[in-house]
């Protein structure tokens, strides 16, 4: 299959060097278009008032990989590669492997989330893949489950596209529990500005945000209740896969507003 992969880590990523050469290794054909640095928690931010910069990469995948390094964020990648570098659309858009879980309400600020989405945008089926570890380097469960998961979709091919959301555990290939469905979770954070002072003496503040808690997620009535949330599913060392889409709208809300009376006046 032709496949496009990007990034949020940024072009020296380890994730993205185990995704793109372990796919291109069992005969993938594999395209590399990922920021030049890092831009985590970057969303679905686009660049539009300066130039995009897409420099060719040599040397460090898989010979057979052709890569570029991207100064834009991961969308902007995504963009440019399908509408500018790539000679015809891939099969499918896979993003990371991330460094850090992407669950619950994570995916609302990830680039790598983003990434994907940006693909499910223009009609492709796309994965965003991410390891729930920030200090594992052992990528190579996840690259190994990359492979197998897209051998699946491609001998039962997907009847839309759609977009999976997929966290992978940071453990040994024997103590993942299994595989399974995810709803969405939700997490709550508490959000610390760290007040510094630069060098010349002005003031600047660092966001560091720490997990207070994961809260227990109503199941939507339209998903059975027996599916965990993929919160609950990561802790118990499962891989999840959550299907995502870019449709906010809040289809429970509806009745509550419509009893309501609304004037312009």
């Amino acid at each position: 299959m032709k496949l496009l992969i990007s990034n949020d880590d940024g072009i020296y990523a380890p994730g993205i060097y185990a995704l793109a050469n372990r796919l291109a290794g069992v005969g993938h054909e594999v395209s590399v278009v990922c920021p030049d640095r890092e831009r985590s928690a970057t969303g679905h931010g686009l660049t539009l008032h300066q130039p995009i910069r897409a420099e060719i990469v040599e040397s460090l995948f898989d010979p057979s990989v052709k890569a570029w390094a991207c100064s834009g964020t991961p969308a902007d990648c995504v963009k440019l590669a399908l509408w500018a570098l790539l000679d015809r659309a891939p099969d499918f858009v896979l993003s990371g492997i991330n460094q850090g879980q992407n669950l619950g309400n994570d995916i609302l600020y990830s680039g790598t989330v983003s990434a994907a989405m940006e693909g499910l945008l223009e009609g492709i089926p796309s994965i965003a893949f991410s390891l729930a570890s920030y200090t594992s380097r052992d990528f190579d469960p996840a690259a190994q489950f990359a492979c197998r998961l897209l051998d699946t979709l491609a001998a039962d091919p997907l009847e839309k596209p759609m977009l999976l959301n997929v966290n992978i555990p940071a453990v040994a290939i024997a103590e993942i529990a299994g595989v399974t469905l995810a709803r969405q979770g939700l997490r709550r954070y508490v959000d610390i500005f760290e007040k510094r002072s630069d060098p010349r003496g002005k003031t600047y503040y660092w966001l560091a945000g720490e997990v207070l808690e994961d809260i227990e997620q109503p199941a939507d009535p339209r998903i059975s209740d027996r599916i965990p949330t993929d919160v609950e599913a990561i802790r118990e060392n499962y891989i999840t896969l959550t299907p995502l889409h870019y449709d906010l709208t809040a289809a429970s809300d509806f009745d509550p507003l419509a009893k309501r009376q609304f004037s312009k006046e």
